[in-house]
C-alpha cells in the first residue's frame, strides 16, 4: 500500500513537481531505488523539504512532532503509515490518556519505535531486552501496559514479555497482538521449516528489521541463512553439499526478486521447486483519505474511479 501511494503520486504530478518521502518508504533497497529513479526524493528531515511541497510519511509512521513540523512548513502530507502501526499508535494514545505508563518493546533507534514513542514521550519507556528492566521507573504496577514494535521476532518479544510479567505480575497486555501478521506468518514458516533444509535464503535489505529476524530464526534452528537483496548476491560456494534450500522474503521485498532467485536455483542447480504456504494472506488496506483528496484535486482516478 505504501509503495503504491508513492507510485500514484508520481503518476499524478506535473513534470516540474517533486514528491518528497520522509525516510525510506519501506526498508528495501530495490523499492527505494526504483522510486528514486522515478523522481521521488527521500529525506531524513522535514526541514529539507521546500515549503508548500507534498510529503509522504513512510510505512513506519511518524510522531506528532513530525506532523507539526510538516504543518508549519505548509506541506501537503500524505500518510502511508501501515495501518497495523497506526493501531499501536492509537493504543499508546489511549493508555497515555488513562494516565498509564507504557513499556514499548522494540529497537530504540527504529523509525517505527521513534514514531510510536512520540505519541506519549513522557509516559513511554523503551525496552530492547530483559537487561533494560532493572532501569525502568515504574510508579504504579497496576497501571502499566506493554506494546510492541510490529516487526519484532515473536521469539525475542516473548522473552522480553515473560521477563516483564515476572517483574511486574499485574502488567497489562494490548487487546490484540501488535506484531504484524505478515511478519508472524513468515517467522512461523521459517521456524517450522528451517531444520528440514540445508540452507535458508532471505530476500530483503540489511536495514529491514523483519528480514533480519528471519535470518536469526533460521540460525537459531541450526540452519545457515543468508540475507540477500537480489540474485546477484548469490555465491556458488554456499551450495556445496546443499540439497535443499528454503527461500523466503521480508515483508517489503518485491515478488520479482524472489522469482529471479528461484529461477536461478532451478536453472543453475537443476532444482525442483516445491511451493508451500503456511497461511493464505488475504488482508488488504484502503488508500488513505489524504491521497484520495490529493488525487481528486488533480482529477486523477485509480482503477477507473476516484480514490
Amino acid at each position: 500500500m505504501a509503495v503504491d501511494i508513492v507510485d500514484h503520486l508520481l503518476d499524478a504530478i506535473e513534470e516540474h513537481e517533486k514528491i518528497y518521502v520522509f525516510h525510506e518508504i519501506v526498508h528495501n533497497r530495490h523499492v527505494v531505488g526504483r522510486l528514486r529513479d522515478r523522481g521521488a526524493v527521500f529525506v531524513d528531515s522535514i526541514g529539507e523539504i521546500p515549503e508548500g511541497s507534498v510529503v509522504v510519511f513512510s510505512a513506519h509512521g511518524v510522531s506528532p512532532a513530525v506532523r507539526a513540523q510538516a504543518k508549519k512548513r505548509n506541506l501537503t502530507a500524505i500518510d502511508a503509515t501501515c495501518p497495523l502501526v497506526t493501531k499501536v499508535h492509537a493504543e499508546a494514545i489511549r493508555y497515555d490518556e488513562r494516565g498509564w505508563q507504557i513499556l514499548l518493546i522494540g529497537h530504540r533507534d527504529h523509525q517505527e519505535v521513534l514514531g510510536t514513542a512520540g505519541e506519549a514521550p513522557d509516559n513511554i519507556q523503551i525496552v530492547e531486552s530483559p537487561s533494560d528492566i532493572p532501569q525502568l521507573s515504574i510508579d504504579d504496577p497496576e497501571k502499566l501496559v506493554y506494546l510492541t514494535q510490529t516487526t519484532l521476532s515473536t521469539d525475542d518479544a516473548d522473552v522480553i514479555i515473560s521477563a516483564l510479567k515476572k517483574e511486574f505480575p499485574s502488567i497489562n497486555s494490548p487487546p490484540t497482538d501488535d506484531i504484524c501478521y505478515a511478519t508472524t506468518n513468515r517467522q512461523t514458516a521459517v521456524r517450522d521449516t528451517a531444520d528440514d533444509v540445508d540452507l535458508v535464503l532471505v530476500v530483503g535489505s540489511t536495514n529491514s528489521s523483519n528480514s533480519l529476524r528471519l535470518t536469526e530464526i533460521s540460525e537459531t534452528a541450526g540452519t545457515t541463512a543468508y540475507l540477500i537483496d537480489d540474485v546477484s548476491h548469490l555465491q556458488a560456494t554456499w551450495f556445496s553439499n546443499v540439497n535443499s534450500v528454503l527461500v523466503t522474503a521480508g515483508a517489503s521485498a518485491p515478488e520479482h526478486l524472489v522469482t529471479e532467485i528461484i529461477e536461478h536455483l532451478t536453472e543453475h542447480y537443476n532444482g525442483n521447486l516445491k511451493a508451500d504456504s503456511i497461511v493464505n494472506e488475504d488482508m488488504t488496506f484502503s488508500m488513505p483519505k489524504s491521497l484520495q483528496t490529493f488525487l481528486q484535486s488533480r482529477d486523477v482516478t485509480i482503477q477507473g474511479r476516484a480514490q
